[in-house]
């Protein structure tokens, strides 16, 4: 699986590199794939969508976490992305989450137990560049760097400044179905020796309409470096408006056992 998604990224990323200095003056407005709200969730994804100037959106939603040493098991993340469109084809965001306490144990089950972090999570600061030539074109190549820093919630240990970029590549197949792959890295600290430690991730998503006002997603996703996490997650929307969607997802890591069920909702203004 790791082989397919870092091909099918590297297809995608040469294809949309190719057709960048043909992008002129085909800016599709018109288009399905981008009159209609474009989430950065559900999944790992990032889109290539980029707000006009003066356009507000906000992604909200809750999200089962596969079982991890740093989170333990039955853990769920609620987060919500705000971001504002800026001159440029520049994108401004922020990310802020919130990990739900686990459920209150027995003084017997408590024992021993190591206090497990919750609530607010450290604040993910951004922003979206466009290096194409023209915004929301068929081919869409755009770089997203971010920055998580060290603060939240007292409870969350061994916090650092970690800085990460991505390389977004989308490519618009017919009018309303879109192909979208990531790729990029992450490290905790600024130091030569932190990008020994850091993490890679690729991902190649597919989304696209069911009937009316309902469509789907799909992608493939691999984290890690020297060993990886790898999954797939798949959900459907309702848009009633092209400003406004609902989703509800459902996702399974690899390595890990049974479904991971999340919802949420996205939000554009003015649409």
């Amino acid at each position: 699986m790791r082989k397919t998604i870092l091909l099918g990224a590297a297809a995608l990323l040469g294809a949309a590199t190719h057709s960048l200095a043909q992008t002129s003056g085909n800016e599709l407005t018109d288009s399905p794939f981008v009159r209609n709200i474009r989430p950065d969730r559900p999944g790992v994804t990032i889109t290539t969508n980029m707000l006009y100037p003066g356009q507000v959106q906000v992604d909200a939603g809750i999200q089962q976490l596969p079982a991890s040493e740093a989170f333990g098991r039955h853990r769920a993340m609620s987060t919500a992305t705000l971001r504002v469109g800026f001159f440029n084809h520049i994108e401004l965001r922020a990310t802020q989450g919130y990990l739900h306490p686990l459920a209150r144990l027995t003084t017997g089950e408590a024992s021993g137990r190591p206090t497990s972090p919750a609530g607010l999570a450290p604040l993910t600061v951004g922003a979206k560049f466009l290096t194409s030539t023209v915004q929301n074109a068929r081919s869409q190549v755009v770089v997203l760097t971010e920055l998580t820093l060290p603060n939240g919630d007292a409870s969350f240990l061994n916090k650092a400044y970690e800085p990460s970029a991505r390389l977004l590549v989308s490519q618009l197949l017919g009018q309303r179905y879109g192909l979208e792959g990531n790729f990029g890295f992450r490290q905790r600290g600024f130091r030569a020796a932190d990008t020994k430690v850091g993490q890679y991730t690729a991902s190649l998503a597919l989304n696209g309409p069911l009937g009316g006002n309902f469509g789907f997603f799909t992608e493939a996703y691999a984290i890690g470096r020297f060993s990886w996490q790898k999954g797939i997650n798949t959900g459907v929307s309702w848009r009633p408006v092209p400003g406004f969607r609902v989703d509800v997802t459902a996702g399974h890591q690899l390595n890990n056992h049974g479904l991971l069920l999340g919802t949420g909702l996205s939000l554009r203004l003015p649409k």
